[in-house]
C-alpha cells in the first residue's frame, strides 16, 4: 500500500499497449497495476512524444478508450472524490490477487456454514466475558470483493472530510484575479482532483481487502449494523504460517468480530464519536498549496512520471496548533480503547478455551505494530498512523477494570463519552482506576441522598415548633374554650 496519503498520483488514461495491452488486460481481469492503473508512470511508452505518453500508440480504438475515460474523468460533478473511480479500482485491484498470488474466489456453502458456527460459538464464549448482549444478528463470508461492496459507503464518511479540504486548496493555486475568470478551469480542477482522490482510495481499499479478516479490522464499524463478517480467504492466509490450527484461527477471529459488533450495537453513540473524532482531526488538516504550485508550475508534458513522483511526496499534514493535536490525541485514544477493550475481552473469553490463545493474541498485537490495516489504511487515507503502543495501555487499562470492579462496573463506563479514559489514563491505568472507585462511591452518596430527599421532612428553623408540639397546643386551646 502506498506510503503517501492519498498520493496525488496523475490522473491516468485507458492501457497504452495497443492490442498487446488488451490481451494483458483480459488475461488480468483488469487494468495494470495497482499503483499505475491507466499506464502513466516510469517505464510507460512514449518518453519522447507527449502524445503518446498521453495516448498510447495513437491506434483508433485506443485513442477513442483514452478519450472516453478522459472525458468520464472531466465531467464527474460530484462530491470531492469520484466514488465511481474508487470503486472500479478498488475491483481491479482485488481481481488482480495479492502479493503471494491469492485470487480471490468466490464463497461455497461449506465456508458460509464454517463462518456462521464459529460466530455462534465465538457469542456464546463471550457472554461469559462481557455484560454486553450479542450484536451480530446475522453471520456471513465475504470474498474480497464483497468486502469492497459493503465496505464504500463507509470509506466515504471517512474519507470525503479530508478529500474536501484538499480540493478547496487545489482552487487556490491559481492568482487571485485568475480565480474570478477560471470558472471552467476550476470545475476541470476538481474533476481531475475527484479522480486522484478515487485512484488512490480505490487501490488503498482494494489492497485493504487483501489484508483484512473481518468487517472490524480497523476499530471502525465498516460494515452494515449487526452483520458480523469474515473472509473465508484471508483468515487462511492469515493462519497458514502459524502452526495453529485453522480452526481456532477461524474462532479467535470471529471473536474478535463479535466482540466489536457487540460494542457498537449497544454503545449508540459510539459510532458517531470516532467518526466525528476524525473529521475534527481532518479540518486541521493543512494544504502545502506552494508545494503544489510549483510541482504544477514546473509540469513537462514530456516527463509525466515526474508530476507523479513529485505529488507522491504528499501536499498535506497535519497543523501544529493546540487544537490539532488535541483532535489527534481524542481519534487515537477512542481507537486505541475500542481495540483495547476488544483485547481484553476475547482474550477473557479465548484463553480457558483455545490452547493457542496466547499466541494469536500476540500475532495480532504484532501485526498493528509492523504496519496492519490499521496503521496502513488511516496512513494513506488521512495522514494518521495509530501508536500499538496505546492498543497495549488501553488493553491493560480494561484488564485493571475487570479486576477491580468486575465485568459490569468495567462495561458500565462505556454509557457515556465523558466516563472513558483519557490518553493521560492510559499512561497511569492503576491511577483511573483508583480515582474512579471514589468518584463513583461519591457519586453513589450523592444519588443516595437525592433519592431519598423527598420523603424527608422539610428542614425546621429554630424556632419553628414541630408538628406534635402544635398539635398539643391546638389541644390546649381547644380544652380552655371548653371551659
Amino acid at each position: 500500500m502506498s506510503d503517501t496519503p492519498f498520493g496525488f498520483g496523475l490522473p491516468p488514461e485507458e492501457p497504452d499497449d495497443g492490442d498487446e495491452g488488451k490481451k494483458k488486460d483480459q488475461q488480468s481481469g483488469g487494468g495494470q497495476g495497482p499503483a499505475n492503473p491507466f499506464g502513466f508512470g516510469p517505464g510507460g511508452p512514449g518518453g519522447d512524444n507527449p502524445l503518446a505518453a498521453m495516448f498510447g500508440s495513437l491506434n483508433p480504438n485506443d485513442l477513442g478508450a483514452a478519450f472516453q475515460q478522459l472525458g468520464q474523468m472531466l465531467s464527474y460533478e460530484g462530491g470531492p472524490v469520484n466514488w465511481d473511480m474508487a470503486k472500479q479500482i478498488a475491483r481491479q485491484t482485488v481481481s488482480q490477487g495479492t502479493p503471494d498470488g491469492t485470487k480471490d474466489a468466490s464463497i461455497g456453502p461449506a465456508e458460509r456454514t464454517q463462518v456462521d458456527e464459529a460466530v455462534r460459538l465465538a457469542d456464546l464464549w463471550l457472554d461469559d466475558a462481557t455484560s454486553l448482549p450479542s450484536g451480530a444478528g446475522s453471520a456471513v463470508a465475504w470474498s474480497r470483493a464483497e468486502w469492497v461492496e459493503a465496505t464504500l459507503p463507509v470509506w466515504k464518511e471517512l474519507v470525503d472530510p479530508v478529500a474536501e479540504r484538499v480540493g478547496a486548496a487545489m482552487g487556490d493555486v491559481l492568482p487571485e484575479e485568475m480565480q474570478a475568470m477560471a470558472g471552467p478551469l476550476l470545475g476541470m480542477m476538481r474533476s481531475m482532483g475527484g479522480a486522484m482522490f478515487g485512484t488512490q482510495i480505490g487501490q488503498a481499499v482494494g489492497v485493504l481487502a487483501g489484508e483484512v479478516v473481518g468487517s472490524t479490522d480497523i476499530g471502525l464499524p465498516l460494515g452494515p449494523v449487526g452483520k458480523a463478517a469474515l473472509l473465508p480467504l484471508n483468515i487462511e492466509s492469515f493462519g497458514k504460517d502459524l502452526s495453529v490450527p485453522q480452526e481456532e484461527v477461524r474462532l479467535y477471529l470471529a471473536l474478535r468480530e463479535a466482540a466489536h459488533q457487540r460494542l457498537f450495537a449497544h454503545v449508540p453513540w459510539l459510532r458517531s464519536h470516532l467518526f466525528g473524532a476524525v473529521e475534527g482531526y481532518a479540518r486541521g488538516i493543512k494544504v502545502d498549496t506552494a508545494k503544489l504550485e510549483d510541482v504544477v508550475g514546473q509540469f513537462d508534458p514530456q516527463n509525466p512520471e515526474e508530476l507523479q513522483q513529485a505529488l507522491q511526496q504528499g501536499m498535506f499534514q497535519p497543523e501544529d496548533t493546540p487544537e490539532q493535536k488535541a483532535a489527534l490525541a481524542r481519534l487515537e485514544t477512542a481507537l486505541a480503547l475500542v481495540e483495547g477493550w476488544v483485547d481484553a475481552v476475547v482474550h477473557s473469553a479465548a484463553k480457558p478455551r483455545l490452547s493457542s490463545a496466547d499466541a494469536l493474541r500476540e500475532t495480532l498485537r504484532r501485526r498493528r505494530a509492523t504496519g496492519g490495516p490499521a496503521e496502513q489504511t488511516f496512513a494513506t487515507l488521512i495522514g494518521l498512523e495509530l501508536r500499538p503502543r496505546r492498543l497495549r495501555d488501553a488493553s491493560r487499562l480494561w484488564a485493571s477494570l475487570t479486576d477491580a470492579r468486575g465485568v459490569d462496573g468495567r462495561d458500565g463506563l462505556w454509557a457515556h463519552p465523558d466516563m472513558l479514559p483519557t490518553a493521560s489514563d492510559l499512561d497511569d491505568p492503576d491511577g483511573f482506576v483508583h480515582r474512579e472507585q471514589l468518584d463513583f462511591s461519591e457519586l453513589d452518596k450523592m444519588l443516595g441522598e437525592a433519592a431519598s430527599g423527598p420523603s424527608e421532612k422539610p428542614n425546621l428553623t429554630k424556632d419553628e415548633p414541630k408538628d406534635d408540639e402544635k398539635g398539643r397546643a391546638k389541644g390546649e386551646e381547644k380544652g380552655d374554650d371548653d371551659k
